[in-house]
């Protein structure tokens, strides 16, 4: 019998990463500049191949077939992060879209540290190697989204009057759900607490603000819904209705 402390870990990396993958994949095409698009978009695949790895692992435990696992689950079903499934901006990707960068550029740094920290704590001390590894090898692929996000953010505070406007707005509307990145259950497959991980990604993150002279955000509100227990928006519901027409449509299709 799979431990269910596992499983809910599994989910909660899998369904981040896919989550986030289909954000990024809505900028096909809306990106600043052509270079950003192809980046960005590159960006988009190796989030949605890494949701891909965790929901095999999934599958290997006997939860299910990965693809129905990422495509045939409801919103209370998810347990990713609230932060991960906010819109990118007004508009949907084919209608007016009037999507955010500023946003776009803090939400993905506060996310990629983020990640970065719970992966190295799972290659270092997960108990189930399987997940160990793959940690490992998704670390050094990550670490350049990381590195992507903060050059980014230097460029957008230190350019423009607006583009720094922007960049403080995003920040802001970041902070209001970041706090739901760190409800993370302590275990033997990831051996640290929240509070550990929130003490260490502010110590990383702050030093980004302060080299910029943007003041650092005094209130990270409590979420008021969790993710990680299966409490969405409506915005996840619409995304997974996006997301999943195809497969609902062709069962058998690869993604």
């Amino acid at each position: 019998m799979t431990d269910p402390i596992l499983a809910l870990l599994l989910y909660q990396l899998a369904d981040d990463e896919l989550v986030i993958g289909h954000r990024d994949s809505e900028w096909l095409g809306l990106a600043p500049h052509i270079e950003e698009d192809i980046a960005f978009g590159s960006i988009a695949q190796d989030e949605v191949g890494h949701a891909t790895a965790f929901y095999r692992l999934l599958s290997d435990l006997g939860l299910g077939v990965a693809d129905d696992l990422a495509f045939l689950r409801g919103a209370a079903e998810r347990r990713n992060a609230v932060l991960l499934e906010r819109p990118n901006g007004a508009g949907t990707y084919l209608q007016d879209p009037a999507f955010d960068w500023g946003y776009t550029v803090a939400r993905r740094l506060a996310y990629d540290l983020f990640d970065a920290i719970r992966l190295e704590c799972i290659a270092s001390g997960c108990s189930y190697q399987p997940l160990a590894q793959l940690a490992g090898k998704i670390r050094r692929e990550e670490r350049y989204h990381l590195l992507h996000h903060v050059t980014w953010f230097k460029r957008l505070a230190e350019g423009t009057e607006e583009s720094r406007r922007r960049l403080v707005a995003g920040i802001e509307q970041t902070f209001l759900d970041a706090g739901g990145l760190f409800v993370m259950t302590p275990s033997d497959y990831f051996p640290t607490t929240s509070a550990a991980l929130l003490e260490r990604w502010t110590a990383e993150l702050r030093p980004q603000f302060d080299a910029v002279g943007l003041p650092w955000p005094l209130v990270m509100p409590a979420p008021a819904l969790d993710g990680r227990a299966g409490q969405h928006t409506a915005d996840l519901s619409a995304l997974l209705e996006t997301m999943g027409e195809v497969y609902r449509t062709a069962p058998g299709a690869a993604w």
